[in-house]
């Protein structure tokens, strides 16, 4: 899918009407450091930082349609205890989502809650109930499914084997699809497909997906066997496997085997992607869109989402922006704006990374420039370079500079290996950029003062380090501008 034809369809699923039925839970993310092993026993010692809580499972998918512009209505079951409490308020704390929220009062609300150091998981605590949800809870669901589905462009059934998901609600959504005209798309763990009837797309992982029919799904010939015999097993009119960076695989009956590839990304956590990829799939469809775009559209949200820590949801202008990279050079994908900036810089914080900050014109790149650069990263983990604006060095430099413009000058930084990212400001100084990083280490050359580096204030008001970098003497940018004009 192109730029254009990704706008387009952003477009089109604004407003969506999606409703999103399954199994809920409170995803908890307790975060801290870990810097020694507990004298009790083999284990970390970890001091607890901070923690995130957010919706997970259906609540995940519903948070996604929500942050990619569509209109959620969430049905589910909790408890009556605190965390449904905690639950509702979620979700009224999110822009058009809706929630139908029924309550059995013998039933705990699913929490799952992370322990997380340095962007790893060092341990998950889960406490729910895995049997099916009572008579009483069912008809609740029932009704707020059939209530719910008039007018929706889509039915999202997310069905994590928590009890949830019925019978009689995998009944309920097939009616509501049949009557609304609306697709059924299910989201299984399940041992088999058959309890899904004739749903419009049944959507497991690869994992899940040989969990199901009992053979392996490495390759894409195991993959369109598995598919074939996925159907074989079921009444359900397509299945769509996804495969991590191979991408989707779609078996729709009757037609052969089709395989989308995705754009490579790094991958930080895994959490929530295939909800952000039913997501974007439901919406797309609920959209009219042509199925090859839905999944190129499920393929880029997920693509983003596994670039996040925890159950991240996605937004239309990260989506934009993802596009728009994979088809930059890798040089010029470090050249960031500064709302990307803060993303970016939020994405290294969450793993742990020592991010460090430095700037300058930088208009005729040299050897002094570079061996600066390399001395700055070696003091981090992630260096980004703020460049002046072409109208920031005339005000510091005077009318004849730059003599290379800003798009030129943040381009030859970017081609360097020491720099992780670039970013260009307009002002005299740099202090918007370094409110925007809050920088482990401030750097400038050892020619400033630490009180004369702009931003030094800020730094060590919440520990930071302000560090000055060797000069290379005899290199200068003001030196080659008079060679090359004939001077000395």
């Amino acid at each position: 899918m192109d730029l254009t034809a990704l706008q387009n369809l952003l477009g089109d699923i604004a407003g969506a009407r999606i409703v999103c039925v399954g199994d809920l839970m409170v995803d908890r993310f307790v975060r801290g450091d870990v810097t020694r092993i507990s004298a009790e026993a083999p284990i970390p010692v970890m001091a607890r930082r901070d923690e995130l809580v957010m919706l997970g499972a259906v609540g995940n998918v519903a948070r996604n349609i929500s942050a990619l512009g569509g209109r959620a209505v969430l049905i589910s079951v909790v408890g009556a205890d605190p965390l449904a409490d905690e639950a509702r308020a979620l979700v009224a704390a999110e822009d058009r989502l809706e929630g139908h929220l029924v309550v059995q009062a013998s039933r705990v609300t699913a929490l799952k809650t992370r322990f997380i150091a340095a962007g790893q998981q060092l341990l998950r605590v889960d406490h729910e109930d895995v049997v099916p949800i009572s008579a009483e809870a069912e008809a609740g669901m029932i009704t707020a499914i059939a209530e719910q589905a008039k007018g929706a462009g889509a039915i999202l059934l997310s069905d994590y084997g928590k009890g949830a998901v019925t019978a009689g609600v995998i009944a309920a959504c097939l009616a509501a699809a049949k009557a609304s005209g609306a697709p059924l798309i299910v989201d299984s763990k399940a041992r088999g497909f058959a309890r899904y009837g004739e749903a419009d797309i049944v959507k497991p992982n690869a994992a899940e997906l040989a969990h199901a029919v009992d053979m392996p799904t490495g390759t894409d010939a195991e993959v369109d066997a598995a598919l074939a015999r996925a159907l074989a097993l079921s009444q359900c009119k397509a299945v769509l496997v996804t495969r991590s960076a191979l991408g989707m695989s779609l078996a729709v009956r009757g037609e052969p085997v089709r395989h989308f590839r995705g754009v490579p990304r790094e991958v930080f956590d895994a959490s929530g992607a295939g909800d952000t990829a039913l997501s974007a799939l439901g919406l797309g469809l609920a959209a009219k869109a042509d199925i090859a775009d839905a999944i190129g559209l499920a393929l880029l949200a997920a693509g983003v989402a596994v670039q996040k820590p925890g159950t991240a949801i996605v937004t239309p202008t990260e989506l934009i922006e993802a596009e728009l990279s994979a088809h930059r050079a890798p040089v010029e994908a470090k050249i960031v704006t500064p709302e990307r900036l803060s993303r970016e810089v939020a994405h290294w914080r969450a793993q742990g990374l020592k991010v460090g900050f430095t700037n300058g014109c930088f208009d005729i790149l040299h050897r002094g420039h570079v061996a600066y650069l390399a001395q700055a990263r070696s003091w981090c983990d992630r260096l980004v370079v703020g460049v002046n604006s072409d109208r920031s060095v005339r005000a510091l430099k005077g009318p004849t500079r730059p003599v290379n413009d800003v798009e030129s000058r943040a381009l030859v930084l970017a081609g360097l290996g020491s720099v992780d990212l670039v970013a260009s400001f307009d002002e005299d100084t740099p202090i918007g950029l370094i409110e925007r990083v809050r920088p482990d280490v401030l750097i400038k050359g050892a020619d400033y003062t630490v009180e004369g580096v702009v931003g030094h204030e800020l730094v060590q008001s919440y520990g930071g380090q302000v560090r000055l970098a060797q000069i290379v003497d005899g290199y200068s940018t003001s030196a080659a501008i008079k060679k090359l004009s004939g001077g000395a």
